[in-house]
């Protein structure tokens, strides 16, 4: 491009050759500080763990794809909690799964992050009133830093979530990250739970009255009473009316 100011003396705008070094000091420094170069490094490559555990994962995976495409932001999911600074509970916590999720969570290399995904894994969701096993809230658990509400939340709303986790990223400070403690944390894996004898043993295929029905049954049906079944009737009423005196 060619910008003249007389018609004499043409001046050009873009030379070809090597820029000459100014002398304004704004233009040759960069003025910052470790804690603004670290978060920035920090928060453009975030590295969510590939984990789910209900339907939000499926939003969760469509975020992966090219429509949305949140490499972005330098995410990179990551199958290994070794590798991982971003962990993102997508769906119902059960608390059978609860001591996998603190285990992935300490296994993390800190600083680490977590996004709670989905009504079911802040609050329990529609399992809140009547489940005996969902978690009323993932930050029981580990602490959460940014929650997104939804049933399921659109890809977008993760979007909007990596944004503002983004932002506190960038506001951290190096010297006072060990005065953040865990906070409403009620598990530990070192519990004191007592195993239990289980329910289903798989004897009831082989219980007797499995295999020898009822006597109104068999007469019902045109068939033999067996004589297993007759004595075990005679004693049971026996007993009866040993009971009724």
């Amino acid at each position: 491009m060619v910008m003249s100011d007389n018609l004499s003396t043409p001046t050009l705008i873009n030379p070809v050759e090597r820029p000459q070094v100014t002398q304004e000091l704004s233009e040759n420094l960069i003025l910052t500080t470790v804690d603004d170069l670290y978060n920035w490094a920090r928060l453009s490559s975030l590295w969510p763990m590939m984990y789910g555990t209900a339907c939000c994962f499926i939003e969760f995976a469509a975020l992966i794809g090219s429509r949305f495409d949140f490499d972005r932001f330098g995410l990179v999911p990551r199958n290994s909690p070794r590798q991982a600074d971003l962990l993102i509970t997508a769906g119902t916590i059960t608390m059978k799964m609860a001591p996998a999720v603190v285990r992935l969570y300490e296994q993390m290399p800190a600083p680490k992050y977590v996004i709670a995904m989905g009504a079911c894994t802040i609050t329990g969701g529609m399992f809140s009133v009547d489940s005996p096993t969902a978690v009323r809230g993932v930050d029981k658990l580990i602490p959460v830093d940014v929650y997104i509400p939804g049933c399921p939340p659109r890809p977008e709303a993760i979007i909007d979530a990596i944004v503002k986790l983004r932002k506190k990223v960038s506001n951290e400070s190096l010297s006072e990250r060990g005065n953040h403690q865990q906070t409403h944390r009620y598990h530990t894996i070192s519990h004191q739970l007592k195993p239990v004898d289980p329910i289903l043993t798989g004897q009831y295929m082989r219980s007797e009255a499995r295999h020898n029905p009822p006597k109104q049954l068999t007469e019902a049906m045109g068939m033999p009473v067996p004589p297993a079944l007759q004595s075990a009737q005679q004693k049971a009423a026996q007993k009866e009316e040993a009971d009724r005196g």
